[in-house]
């Protein structure tokens, strides 16, 4: 029966099966789902707004009233996420419609009803707990908002301290708590632009291999035109012109770095084309999107999975360049922005705005790198058979 049930298993839980089976992989995984958790929790984690509060004999909850739609939807999908992915028995399909329908709802009304002050004085709390107005108070671990620059503090030096524990970078506010909140845009420029890139170039990739030809030809003389653009230059060129913005640079991101994804899903297809299944799928007469999507798109994505995690790692550190070159995102923390600020504002060398931003960069490319390749070697029958050796 044991020999019977995995020989039913199906390819792609062998290949997560065997990536998961890496010290590598591990690694990588448990460092991303650790930056994944400060991303989504971090209005809970670094705040200088208090979760509960008993100031003037009335209670209240700050932090909850300052939550923007964003958290919101992180907050509830994470929820869900950890819901669905407990409930083993629903069948996989389900679980993905249903987190998309929640991810949708929830940011459909949180964009109606969740309505944050606009303007927030964050001293406040701290000058009535001085004053002894605030009868009891739960602050977040880190009690320092990203953009409080501390000015009713008279503390000059912002290295690090127990106070401080990451230290102050140069107006001041709180490294530990920027570099925090600064996993949301890394992320997400991340995911999203590698998602547009994925998407065009799975498409054109499959229309090249399937149907081979003058496709094929045309196909191969557009990959070779956006191949030759230089993606740092163009972003360079567009914030320039257009400011600083972070959907641009997603989108920018996403359009100039897929022509990899099409190469591998080109060469894939043009393999399976010939291959009995897709024949007799053809000779069925099943329409093309059946063959396209149903049959050959399952059997070849292992190079996609590949390219993508290593793709992912290339977008981060784009945004990191942009914001170190002090072009990135206006009015967010960025861990390259952080590092910017190592050496500017006339006070010398600190250490700690180039050692703690620029050890989170490195090991979340690392990351994305052990991860790619623990994939790369689960999906390569020669290199499993070498390591096996």
């Amino acid at each position: 029966m044991v020999r019977r049930n995995r020989a039913v298993q199906s390819y792609l839980t062998g290949v997560i099966r065997d990536t998961l089976g890496r010290w590598g992989a591990r690694f990588g995984l448990a460092w991303l789902i650790g930056i994944t958790f400060l991303a989504v929790f971090a209005p809970l984690l670094a705040n200088s707004r208090p979760f509960l509060i008993k100031m003037d004999n009335q209670w209240s909850s700050p932090m909850l009233r300052h939550f923007t739609p964003a958290d919101v939807t992180l907050l509830v999908t994470a929820l869900a996420a950890v819901t669905l992915l407990l409930l083993r028995r629903i069948p996989i399909w389900i679980r993905w419609v249903t987190l998309a329908v929640v991810v949708v709802v929830t940011l459909v009304f949180s964009l109606i009803y969740v309505n944050p002050p606009k303007t927030e004085i964050y001293s406040i709390y701290r000058e009535a707990a001085a004053l002894g107005r605030v009868q009891f108070v739960l602050n977040a671990p880190i009690p320092y908002s990203p953009s409080d620059y501390l000015r009713d503090q008279t503390n000059s030096d912002p290295s690090p301290s127990l106070q401080h524990w990451l230290g102050c970078e140069e107006l001041g506010s709180d490294v530990a708590s920027r570099l925090i909140h600064a996993s949301r845009i890394a992320l997400a420029i991340g995911f999203i632009a590698e998602g547009i890139a994925v998407v065009i170039g799975v498409i054109i990739g499959a229309l090249m291999g399937y149907f081979a030809g003058v496709v094929d030809i045309i196909g191969m003389r557009l990959v070779e035109i956006f191949s030759a653009i230089p993606t740092l230059y163009l972003l360079l060129a567009f914030v320039a012109y257009f400011g600083r913005n972070i959907y641009i640079i997603m989108v920018i991101i996403g359009m100039t770095s897929w022509t990899g994804y099409t190469v591998f899903t080109r060469a894939e297809f043009l393999r399976l084309r010939k291959q009995d299944f897709v024949q007799a799928a053809q000779a069925l007469g099943l329409p093309l999107r059946s063959i396209l999507f149903r049959h050959m798109f399952p059997n070849g994505m292992s190079p996609v999975l590949v390219s993508l995690s290593f793709g992912v790692a290339s977008a981060i550190l784009a945004e990191a360049t942009l914001s170190f070159l002090g072009l990135g995102v206006v009015g967010a923390p960025s861990w390259g922005q952080l590092l910017n600020q190592a050496t500017k504002g006339g006070g010398g060398f600190r250490w700690w705005l180039a050692v703690y931003p620029g050890l989170v960069i490195f090991l979340t490319v690392f990351g994305y790198n052990l991860i790619g390749e623990s994939v790369r070697d689960a999906v390569d029958p020669h290199l499993k058979k070498a390591s096996m050796l």
